[in-house]
């Protein structure tokens, strides 16, 4: 049964959290935007370039599980502070990195200290949250980290305006600043006794190590199912962001610089509503149905699929504008979703590990699946194509979806006898 009593401060840790999320976020992805200026500085070639952020993603999706590890075996609210102090600290390295290679390696640190901080923020946020503000709770979080992502552009402006380093040595020295702050408000949700007493007795025999928590997450066929699904939905999601301006490009003929706005400027705010919206309908539902942050994601999908097909079809700017608008308010409903989904099929001392393998798949899936787009674009494949193979992928990850619910009814009835 969820608890409808919300701890003290319980809304105030995620407001610490938005903002801690959208650094994260900023520091991770303004590199992208002043490629020129860093080139200037410090030579390289395309391909180099390109390795830096390869560098930060494989890096960052292979230590999620870890992450997620360490966040459920110690205090959540100091692995995020410890997280927030060494990347900020790696970002304002960066800023006084003078050789490729330092760059390089300045990338890879910050790919481990930034796989930290997701599984343990979402965890804590559902561990002060458990009962009808859980998935509004998480989209406000995720929502902190589209706004960053989107500011990415400010350390571009900065680089063009003054210089490259200066963005990296400001916001390095912002977060550590932040980071002292949140020392001194930010702390764990206080302890409850919320196992019930046959979950405890079916779990006391696993013991709690990561080989453990991998072995009780992977025995239960509805994570697997999730796990999937997730899986399918980051490649959709990757393909759909990183070939979008492509798309426009190509398919209305605009301008460079047209194609990119029309794909970022319309995309991003509609999945910030998206995750807000979802959230709120989640929670909303669940006074009644138990499943309700399960079907409020299918429901999404169910729109966002369509949304996809029609969009690589219109001949029309604006309609295919509107069509991919409602794909990235939709498909949002997933992710503010992702952890109360967890809540509901395992156990809470697994989640924030839990998450960070499911991090950890989407991130490098999708990586994958960016670069296979890649290949079948050499190969003249056209992109509308691949966007009705974005809406067919949606739609068996909807199926997926229904098994996660089907085999938690399972288990909740195998439970209960």
């Amino acid at each position: 049964m969820e608890k409808d009593k919300l701890p003290k401060g319980a809304w105030l840790v995620v407001v610490f959290l938005f903002v801690v999320g959208a650094l994260n976020y900023i520091d991770r992805n303004m590199l992208t935007t002043m490629r020129s200026s860093i080139v200037d500085s410090i030579p390289m070639s395309d391909a180099q370039f390109g390795l830096l952020t390869s560098m930060f993603l494989w890096v960052y999706g292979l230590l999620s599980p870890i992450a997620g590890y360490v966040a459920d075996k110690f205090k959540r609210s100091q692995v995020i502070i410890f997280s927030l102090v060494v990347w900020s600290i790696v970002t304002w390295l960066t800023g006084h990195a003078t050789t490729y290679n330092q760059l390089l390696t300045s990338r890879a640190l910050m790919g481990i200290s930034e796989a930290f901080y997701i599984p343990a923020a979402l965890a804590l946020i559902v561990d002060y949250h458990k009962g009808p503000t859980q998935s509004l709770a998480t989209g406000i979080n995720l929502a902190g980290v589209m706004i960053g992502s989107s500011l990415g552009f400010v350390g571009g402006w900065i680089a063009e305006k003054y210089t490259w380093n200066l963005a990296f040595n400001g916001f390095g020295i912002i977060g550590v600043a932040y980071a002292i702050i949140l020392f001194f408000f930010l702390k764990d949700a206080p302890k409850d006794n919320f196992l019930l007493k046959h979950e405890i007795k079916q779990h006391s025999k696993i013991k709690f190590s990561f080989l453990g928590s991998l072995k009780y997450l992977f025995s239960k066929s509805s994570y697997v199912y999730l796990l999937i699904s997730w899986g399918i939905l980051g490649i959709v999601s990757w393909m759909i962001v990183a070939w979008l301006p492509t798309y426009y490009k190509e398919h209305f003929n605009l301008s460079q610089t047209l194609a990119g706005f029309y794909a970022t400027a319309y995309l991003y705010p509609a999945s910030i509503v998206g995750l807000l919206i979802g959230g709120f309908l989640s929670d909303h539902f669940s006074k009644k149905h138990h499943y309700a942050r399960i079907m409020i994601p299918i429901v999404g999908l169910a729109i966002a699929a369509p949304s996809v097909f029609l969009a690589s079809h219109i001949s029309i700017l604006h309609i295919s504008i509107i069509f991919f608008m409602i794909y990235g308010l939709t498909s949002k409903f997933t992710d503010t979703n992702m952890m109360p989904m967890l809540c509901i099929i395992t156990d809470e001392r697994y989640r924030a590990t839990g998450y960070g393998i499911l991090n950890m798949f989407a991130t490098i899936i999708g990586g994958i699946g960016i670069y296979v787009a890649g290949k079948l674009r050499d190969m003249d494949f056209n992109l509308s194509y691949m966007y009705q193979i974005a809406a067919i992928s949606i739609i068996l990850s909807i199926c997926l979806l229904f098994a996660v619910k089907a085999n938690t009814k399972k288990d909740a009835i195998k439970n209960e006898l």
